[in-house]
Protein backbone atom coordinates (compact mmCIF):
# COMPACT_ATOMS: atom_id res chain seq x y z
CA UNK A 1 0.00 0.00 0.00
CA UNK A 2 1.14 3.57 -1.22
CA UNK A 3 -0.14 6.03 1.73
CA UNK A 4 0.32 10.08 -0.06
CA UNK A 5 0.63 12.80 2.74
CA UNK A 6 -0.36 16.13 1.70
CA UNK A 7 -1.44 19.79 2.62
CA UNK A 8 -1.84 22.99 1.42
CA UNK A 9 -0.37 24.97 4.36
CA UNK A 10 2.98 24.68 6.21
CA UNK A 11 2.62 23.78 9.90
CA UNK A 12 -0.36 21.58 9.91
CA UNK A 13 1.38 18.64 12.08
CA UNK A 14 1.26 16.59 8.12
CA UNK A 15 4.72 15.32 8.63
CA UNK A 16 4.71 14.34 12.46
CA UNK A 17 1.27 12.87 12.52
CA UNK A 18 2.83 10.40 9.40
CA UNK A 19 5.56 9.69 11.36
CA UNK A 20 3.95 8.91 14.24
CA UNK A 21 0.88 6.63 12.16
CA UNK A 22 4.32 5.29 10.77
CA UNK A 23 5.87 4.32 13.90
CA UNK A 24 2.47 3.02 15.21
CA UNK A 25 1.86 0.91 11.82
CA UNK A 26 5.02 -0.53 12.47
CA UNK A 27 4.35 -2.21 15.96
CA UNK A 28 2.36 -5.37 13.19
CA UNK A 29 3.66 -4.08 9.90
CA UNK A 30 6.77 -3.33 7.69
CA UNK A 31 6.66 -0.02 7.43
CA UNK A 32 8.50 2.35 4.69
CA UNK A 33 8.30 6.37 5.58
CA UNK A 34 10.08 7.97 2.41
CA UNK A 35 11.21 11.58 3.32
CA UNK A 36 9.16 13.29 -0.24
CA UNK A 37 9.17 16.72 1.58
CA UNK A 38 11.80 17.47 -1.16
CA UNK A 39 12.03 21.38 0.76
CA UNK A 40 12.65 20.62 4.09
CA UNK A 41 13.25 17.14 4.45
CA UNK A 42 13.34 16.68 8.26
CA UNK A 43 11.68 13.41 9.05
CA UNK A 44 15.10 11.94 10.81
CA UNK A 45 14.30 14.56 13.43
CA UNK A 46 11.13 13.74 14.37
CA UNK A 47 12.68 10.06 14.31
CA UNK A 48 15.64 11.36 16.77
CA UNK A 49 18.31 10.19 14.16
CA UNK A 50 20.89 12.44 14.42
CA UNK A 51 22.91 11.28 11.68
CA UNK A 52 19.79 12.39 8.86
CA UNK A 53 17.90 15.03 10.94
CA UNK A 54 17.86 17.33 8.44
CA UNK A 55 18.28 15.01 5.61
CA UNK A 56 21.19 12.96 4.74
CA UNK A 57 24.73 13.92 2.69
CA UNK A 58 24.32 11.90 -0.13
CA UNK A 59 22.40 9.27 -1.93
CA UNK A 60 18.81 10.85 -0.33
CA UNK A 61 15.68 11.03 -2.40
CA UNK A 62 16.14 14.06 -4.27
CA UNK A 63 19.30 12.01 -5.61
CA UNK A 64 17.61 8.92 -6.37
CA UNK A 65 14.32 11.22 -8.30
CA UNK A 66 16.67 12.90 -10.32
CA UNK A 67 18.94 9.96 -11.44
CA UNK A 68 21.90 11.12 -9.99
CA UNK A 69 22.36 7.42 -8.13
CA UNK A 70 21.21 4.24 -8.45
CA UNK A 71 19.75 3.71 -4.96
CA UNK A 72 18.43 5.53 -2.45
CA UNK A 73 20.00 5.38 1.17
CA UNK A 74 18.27 4.16 3.78
CA UNK A 75 17.93 4.07 7.80
CA UNK A 76 16.90 1.62 10.04
CA UNK A 77 14.69 3.73 12.56
CA UNK A 78 14.67 1.00 15.32
CA UNK A 79 18.37 0.31 15.26
CA UNK A 80 19.76 3.89 14.55
CA UNK A 81 17.42 6.22 16.54
CA UNK A 82 18.53 8.00 19.77
CA UNK A 83 15.66 7.16 21.73
CA UNK A 84 15.77 4.24 23.74
CA UNK A 85 12.28 3.58 23.55
CA UNK A 86 12.36 3.33 19.82
CA UNK A 87 15.53 1.12 19.58
CA UNK A 88 13.63 -1.53 22.16
CA UNK A 89 10.48 -1.55 19.80
CA UNK A 90 13.00 -3.59 17.48
CA UNK A 91 11.63 -6.76 19.28
CA UNK A 92 8.50 -7.54 18.80
CA UNK A 93 7.73 -5.32 16.14
CA UNK A 94 8.06 -4.96 12.23
CA UNK A 95 10.22 -2.68 10.03
CA UNK A 96 10.09 0.47 10.42
CA UNK A 97 13.12 1.63 7.77
CA UNK A 98 13.36 5.66 6.71
CA UNK A 99 14.26 6.61 3.42
CA UNK A 100 15.74 10.53 4.38
CA UNK A 101 15.56 13.51 1.59
CA UNK A 102 18.94 14.84 0.16
CA UNK A 103 20.81 17.50 3.37
CA UNK A 104 19.96 21.25 1.91
CA UNK A 105 17.41 19.77 -0.94
CA UNK A 106 15.37 21.81 -2.64
CA UNK A 107 11.71 21.54 -5.06
CA UNK A 108 12.72 20.22 -8.53
CA UNK A 109 10.41 20.16 -11.89
CA UNK A 110 8.91 16.78 -11.94
CA UNK A 111 10.26 15.25 -15.96
CA UNK A 112 9.17 11.39 -17.39
CA UNK A 113 12.53 10.23 -15.89
CA UNK A 114 11.64 11.36 -12.76
CA UNK A 115 8.17 10.11 -12.84
CA UNK A 116 9.92 6.42 -13.99
CA UNK A 117 12.01 6.87 -10.82
CA UNK A 118 9.67 7.28 -8.58
CA UNK A 119 7.22 4.47 -10.49
CA UNK A 120 10.52 1.96 -10.33
CA UNK A 121 11.07 2.77 -6.32
CA UNK A 122 7.47 2.73 -5.55
CA UNK A 123 7.12 -0.80 -7.13
CA UNK A 124 10.03 -1.92 -5.46
CA UNK A 125 9.36 -0.99 -2.24
CA UNK A 126 5.81 -1.91 -1.79
CA UNK A 127 6.94 -5.66 -2.64
CA UNK A 128 8.92 -5.58 0.12
CA UNK A 129 6.94 -3.45 2.54
CA UNK A 130 3.58 -3.57 3.48
CA UNK A 131 3.00 0.09 3.69
CA UNK A 132 4.92 2.84 2.69
CA UNK A 133 3.90 6.60 3.35
CA UNK A 134 5.03 9.23 1.23
CA UNK A 135 5.60 12.90 3.09
CA UNK A 136 5.13 15.07 0.36
CA UNK A 137 5.83 18.75 0.48
CA UNK A 138 3.21 21.23 0.98
CA UNK A 139 1.08 23.13 -1.59
CA UNK A 140 0.76 22.30 -4.90
CA UNK A 141 4.50 21.30 -5.30
CA UNK A 142 5.95 19.58 -8.02
CA UNK A 143 6.73 16.80 -5.80
CA UNK A 144 2.59 16.09 -5.52
CA UNK A 145 2.21 16.64 -9.61
CA UNK A 146 5.04 13.87 -10.01
CA UNK A 147 3.47 11.08 -8.11
CA UNK A 148 0.00 11.71 -9.48
CA UNK A 149 1.67 10.92 -12.61
CA UNK A 150 3.82 8.27 -10.99
CA UNK A 151 0.58 5.99 -9.35
CA UNK A 152 -1.16 6.41 -13.23
CA UNK A 153 1.69 4.32 -14.70
CA UNK A 154 0.65 0.14 -15.50
CA UNK A 155 3.50 -0.69 -12.55
CA UNK A 156 1.24 0.94 -10.25
CA UNK A 157 -2.10 0.71 -10.85
CA UNK A 158 -2.91 -2.36 -9.15
CA UNK A 159 -1.26 -0.81 -5.81
CA UNK A 160 -3.52 0.24 -3.09
CA UNK A 161 -3.38 4.45 -2.98
CA UNK A 162 -4.25 6.33 -0.46
CA UNK A 163 -4.16 10.15 0.17
CA UNK A 164 -4.46 12.09 3.54
CA UNK A 165 -5.11 15.72 3.75
CA UNK A 166 -3.83 17.51 6.93
CA UNK A 167 -5.20 20.34 8.08
CA UNK A 168 -5.37 22.41 11.54
CA UNK A 169 -8.80 22.77 13.04
CA UNK A 170 -9.06 26.72 12.03
CA UNK A 171 -11.00 28.74 9.27
CA UNK A 172 -8.00 29.45 7.02
CA UNK A 173 -6.70 25.67 7.09
CA UNK A 174 -10.32 24.54 6.56
CA UNK A 175 -10.75 26.40 3.24
CA UNK A 176 -7.26 25.89 2.20
CA UNK A 177 -7.60 21.82 2.16
CA UNK A 178 -10.61 22.02 0.30
CA UNK A 179 -9.26 24.32 -2.37
CA UNK A 180 -6.21 21.65 -2.73
CA UNK A 181 -8.38 19.26 -3.11
CA UNK A 182 -11.09 20.69 -5.04
CA UNK A 183 -10.25 23.75 -6.65
CA UNK A 184 -8.07 24.86 -9.67
CA UNK A 185 -4.72 22.86 -9.88
CA UNK A 186 -5.48 20.54 -6.77
CA UNK A 187 -5.13 17.18 -6.65
CA UNK A 188 -8.58 15.88 -8.85
CA UNK A 189 -7.75 18.36 -11.39
CA UNK A 190 -3.89 17.31 -11.91
CA UNK A 191 -4.67 13.88 -11.14
CA UNK A 192 -7.41 13.47 -13.66
CA UNK A 193 -5.67 15.08 -15.92
CA UNK A 194 -2.29 12.79 -14.98
CA UNK A 195 -5.12 9.94 -16.26
CA UNK A 196 -6.72 9.03 -12.74
CA UNK A 197 -10.27 8.43 -12.51
CA UNK A 198 -11.78 11.55 -10.93
CA UNK A 199 -14.32 9.47 -8.93
CA UNK A 200 -12.16 6.88 -7.81
CA UNK A 201 -9.10 8.83 -6.67
CA UNK A 202 -11.54 11.20 -4.49
CA UNK A 203 -12.55 7.80 -2.95
CA UNK A 204 -8.67 7.28 -2.65
CA UNK A 205 -8.71 10.78 -0.59
CA UNK A 206 -9.53 11.04 3.27
CA UNK A 207 -8.83 14.34 5.66
CA UNK A 208 -7.03 14.37 9.01
CA UNK A 209 -7.81 17.79 11.49
CA UNK A 210 -4.56 17.91 13.42
CA UNK A 211 -4.35 20.02 17.25
CA UNK A 212 -8.16 20.02 17.51
CA UNK A 213 -8.86 21.12 21.39
CA UNK A 214 -11.21 18.80 23.45
CA UNK A 215 -13.90 20.88 24.35
CA UNK A 216 -15.74 18.52 26.50
CA UNK A 217 -12.80 18.61 29.30
CA UNK A 218 -13.18 22.25 31.48
CA UNK A 219 -11.02 24.54 29.21
CA UNK A 220 -8.22 26.46 30.74
CA UNK A 221 -10.01 29.72 30.01
CA UNK A 222 -10.36 33.19 31.99
CA UNK A 223 -13.89 33.40 31.82
CA UNK A 224 -17.31 31.24 31.15
CA UNK A 225 -17.98 34.08 28.22
CA UNK A 226 -14.87 32.64 26.34
CA UNK A 227 -15.45 29.23 26.70
CA UNK A 228 -18.92 29.85 25.12
CA UNK A 229 -17.41 32.24 22.14
CA UNK A 230 -14.84 28.54 21.50
CA UNK A 231 -17.66 26.06 21.27
CA UNK A 232 -19.62 28.42 19.02
CA UNK A 233 -16.37 29.16 16.96
CA UNK A 234 -16.13 24.76 16.94
CA UNK A 235 -19.79 24.81 15.89
CA UNK A 236 -18.73 27.08 13.29
CA UNK A 237 -16.53 25.25 11.91
CA UNK A 238 -18.14 22.09 11.69
CA UNK A 239 -20.51 24.13 9.80
CA UNK A 240 -17.75 25.24 7.68
CA UNK A 241 -16.07 21.90 7.20
CA UNK A 242 -19.05 20.66 5.57
CA UNK A 243 -19.71 23.59 3.31
CA UNK A 244 -16.01 22.51 1.91
CA UNK A 245 -17.27 19.00 1.94
CA UNK A 246 -14.76 18.26 5.04
CA UNK A 247 -17.16 16.41 6.83
CA UNK A 248 -16.95 13.39 8.66
CA UNK A 249 -17.57 11.07 6.31
CA UNK A 250 -14.12 12.07 4.51
CA UNK A 251 -12.67 12.27 7.33
CA UNK A 252 -10.10 9.61 8.63
CA UNK A 253 -9.58 11.28 12.56
CA UNK A 254 -8.24 13.89 14.11
CA UNK A 255 -5.34 14.42 16.19
CA UNK A 256 -6.18 16.62 19.97
CA UNK A 257 -3.51 19.52 21.29
CA UNK A 258 -0.72 18.19 22.41
CA UNK A 259 1.34 20.36 24.70
CA UNK A 260 4.55 18.41 23.65
CA UNK A 261 4.25 18.64 20.46
CA UNK A 262 3.68 22.54 20.47
CA UNK A 263 7.19 22.64 21.70
CA UNK A 264 9.11 20.19 19.63
CA UNK A 265 7.61 17.70 16.87
CA UNK A 266 8.83 13.58 18.21
CA UNK A 267 7.04 10.35 18.22
CA UNK A 268 4.81 9.96 21.31
CA UNK A 269 5.15 6.46 22.63
CA UNK A 270 2.91 4.83 25.55
CA UNK A 271 6.56 5.15 27.60
CA UNK A 272 5.64 9.88 27.48
CA UNK A 273 2.38 8.64 28.71
CA UNK A 274 3.52 6.77 31.58
CA UNK A 275 6.04 9.31 32.28
CA UNK A 276 3.17 11.92 32.01
CA UNK A 277 4.78 13.69 29.48
CA UNK A 278 2.53 13.38 26.97
CA UNK A 279 -1.37 12.63 26.93
CA UNK A 280 -2.65 9.22 26.63
CA UNK A 281 -5.20 10.53 23.98
CA UNK A 282 -2.78 11.60 21.77
CA UNK A 283 -1.54 8.27 21.45
CA UNK A 284 -5.07 7.10 21.30
CA UNK A 285 -5.38 8.96 18.25
CA UNK A 286 -2.35 8.09 16.38
CA UNK A 287 -2.98 4.67 16.86
CA UNK A 288 -6.73 5.07 15.73
CA UNK A 289 -5.50 6.81 12.73
CA UNK A 290 -3.00 3.84 11.92
CA UNK A 291 -5.90 1.23 12.27
CA UNK A 292 -8.57 3.23 9.99
CA UNK A 293 -5.60 3.46 7.43
CA UNK A 294 -5.83 -0.17 6.96
CA UNK A 295 -9.39 0.10 7.72
CA UNK A 296 -10.99 -0.97 3.83
CA UNK A 297 -14.58 -0.52 5.12
CA UNK A 298 -13.46 2.90 6.41
CA UNK A 299 -11.99 3.60 2.61
CA UNK A 300 -15.66 2.34 1.10
CA UNK A 301 -16.63 4.50 -1.80
CA UNK A 302 -18.47 7.36 -0.68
Amino acid sequence: MLVFAVSDKGGTGRSVTSCNIAYHLAAQKNVAFLDFDFGSPTAGMVFEVAKVERGIDSHGLHSYVQDKVTEPRHVDVWQSSNRADLRLSNTNSGRLVLFPGDKGGAEFSSSHKSVARCVELFSKLNGEFDVCIVDLSAGRSHAVQMVLKATTEPALRSITARWLVFHRWTRQHIVAAHSLVFEARGLLEVGTSAGHDRDALLDSIRFVRTAVPNLKSPLATDSAAQATWLRACDDELKKLAMSNKLGRSRTLGHTPMEPVLQWREQIISDADVSAKIANVGTVTAFRELARKLLDEVVWEGL
